[in-house]
């Protein structure tokens, strides 16, 4: 079933029909800028939220980008197909991407002009169980099977864009740390305003407390669902069967706690207490 669906690329799977070797190609030749803004997120991590709020701190809480442009065309993925047509050495800077590639993917250009990074982080039993449900309702993806069966996977890394472990390790690791900013979740969900703020002076823009609200309160997520630019309503439903499962589904923190048992959340803590021993990263989620 991954050989018709996926593709191995860098040593992890990639789902064929929206990465396909052109794409891969064209981001691998691809040339930075060193004021280009770039979201990085292991998939299901939130990155749709922070495709949201990027922007907004970009345009001083002007809600037309987010209102009007797709956030696949607004923030586009750099190894997806689209961004092939995008002509985005044309776009002004500072330009806005996103990437699941973990850190030793990243293509040479990456690491010489050292654009500016967000690196989102999210509870890996969240991730789990958020990547299960994207599976079931994602014709592009291989289906989940069990939860159980899944859970085996997610833990060896034999899912898409690999190990959650190592996606998290190796940005935790990366050289010119003073280009990156390393947020979670979490914390976005304990105080969103004081995240958007966080991130307005990361990417240098002075913000007034007014407009950092008026950004929050759009991105809550009972708001930002409701976005059609951003809630993938747009997509077909034979490529993504939101009668199954939304793309955008709870945004909470926690939901694991509703799908694990017991003996998963042991099998669960035991691999990463094992896989994450050497990372001193004060998890909000720990």
């Amino acid at each position: 079933m991954t050989e018709y669906l996926y593709e191995e690329y860098k040593g992890v799977y990639l789902p064929t029909l929206i990465y396909p070797q052109e794409s891969l190609k064209f981001y691998e030749d691809f040339t930075f800028r060193q004021d280009d803004i770039l979201i990085v997120t292991y998939p299901k991590s939130g990155t749709t939220w922070m495709q949201e709020i990027v922007p907004l701190v970009q345009s001083g809480g002007d809600l037309s980008p987010v209102l009007t442009v797709p956030n696949w065309d607004r923030v586009p993925w750099l190894e997806e197909s689209r961004a092939r047509t995008l002509n985005l050495e044309q776009r002004e800077s500072p330009r806005l991407f996103a990437t699941h590639y973990q850190y030793d993917m990243m293509p040479a250009s990456f690491f010489t002009v050292k654009p500016k990074v967000i690196y989102l982080m999210r509870n890996p039993k969240d991730v789990f169980i958020s990547s299960y449900y994207y599976h079931g309702m994602a014709s592009f993806l291989v289906n989940p099977g069990t939860q159980e069966e899944f859970l085996q996977k997610f833990i060896n890394g034999e899912v898409i864009y690999g190990s959650w472990f190592d996606h998290v390790k190796g940005w935790l690791n990366a050289k010119d740390q003073d280009c990156i900013m390393y947020i979670s979740y979490e914390e976005m969900i304990l105080d969103l305003k004081d995240s958007v703020s966080r991130i307005s002076q990361f990417l240098g823009k002075t913000l007034d407390n007014e407009v950092i609200e008026k950004i929050a309160d759009h991105c809550v997520f009972k708001n930002m669902k409701q976005n059609k630019m951003s809630n993938f309503s747009m997509v077909p439903t034979g490529f993504m069967d939101q009668n199954k499962s939304g793309s955008l589904r709870k945004g909470i923190a926690g939901d694991w706690k509703n799908h694990f048992t017991v003996a998963q959340t042991e099998y669960f803590d035991a691999a990463y207490n094992d896989k994450m021993k050497d990372i001193k990263y004060p998890f909000v989620w720990d």
